[in-house]
């Protein structure tokens, strides 16, 4: 827990933002410094233990993404040393977890695609066999592939609320049409290319969602983080079956142990502050993102 950041804290550059994981800077007019600290949200909480290591390995795993898919749709990197912007006192807290990139205009939508049947899209379907407007064949179960990938858009929630699921048709009337139309098939061929990827790996990406922003000339590009753990449901091929929910490389452990949590001898209502973590609960988080970034890239 030594190393472990959960809050940065730099002197040279004016704090922009601090989210659930990241804390943004600016860099000049045009440019921003996202660091992904060891900070963990369950249930739009923030824990107040971090997950050693959590940041570095999240930022990796965006990097091989964003060069695996930069044929797809062009990212928010620079290409410049995130280091070559902080004060030789501040690069512990930078080195290995931050990415210097383009500002820019952020769509105020999530898109969200859908691979197989998880979540509240599970909980949906069985309600009324759709997921986000989108209809799905009879006879779907939990965890189930679904026939094509579908994309699934939200409504980004402030810190603290629950992202909203919203129709095709709604985030045309947010963004418009042309606009929602081409983030829908980047979205669906990024999510296509890294499940098949991820696939020959041994790893099923059940779902993920993906940010996107627009640049000076009004460019669609990816933003944010991309297919980590993060912002997407991992299972192990071997531990997959219809009608379970599979084990995951994310945040499971931590959820499924706070829905079991007390405090002053009744569960945790998923309201702010949260119980604090066992040490164990961590330890073993930490070993599930890692060992997620080791099967994927060795």
């Amino acid at each position: 827990m030594d190393n472990a950041l959960h809050t940065s804290s730099l002197h040279s550059l004016p704090l922009l933002a601090s989210g659930k994981v990241r804390d943004n800077y600016g860099v000049g007019d045009d440019r921003l410094l996202m660091i992904a600290t060891d900070r963990l949200s369950a249930f739009d909480v923030v824990m107040g233990e971090p997950i050693p290591g959590k940041g570095a390995l999240l930022t990796k795993m965006a990097l091989f993404w964003f060069d695996k898919l930069g044929h797809v749709v062009p990212n928010h990197l620079t290409g410049e040393d995130p280091l070559s912007v902080v004060a030789a006192d501040e690069r512990p807290q930078v080195e290995g977890r931050a990415m210097l990139v383009k500002r820019l205009k952020p769509l105020p939508v999530e898109a969200v695609v859908r691979g197989y049947l998880a979540g509240s899209g599970w909980k949906e379907y069985q309600h009324n066999q759709q997921v986000c407007g989108v209809a799905l064949p009879a006879g779907l179960q939990n965890a189930s592939k679904l026939p094509e990938p579908i994309f699934t858009p939200a409504t980004k929630a402030e810190m603290g609320d629950h992202d909203e699921n919203i129709s095709f048709a709604q985030m045309v009337t947010i963004i418009g049409e042309d606009l929602a139309t081409r983030v829908r098939e980047v979205s669906i061929r990024l999510y296509s290319e890294a499940a098949a990827y991820a696939l020959t790996k041994g790893i099923i990406i059940a779902d993920t969602k993906f940010e996107f922003g627009l640049d000076e000339q009004g460019t669609l590009t990816l933003m944010d983080e991309v297919l980590t753990p993060d912002s997407s449901r991992y299972w192990p091929v071997e531990g997959w079956k219809e009608g379970a929910n599979p084990p995951s490389y994310d945040k499971q452990f931590v959820r499924d142990w706070l829905e079991s949590a007390q405090v002053d001898g009744k569960p945790w209502n998923k309201q702010a502050p949260a119980p604090a973590l066992p040490a164990d609960v961590t330890a073993h988080t930490a070993n599930k993102y890692r060992e997620a970034l080791q099967r994927l890239v060795g």
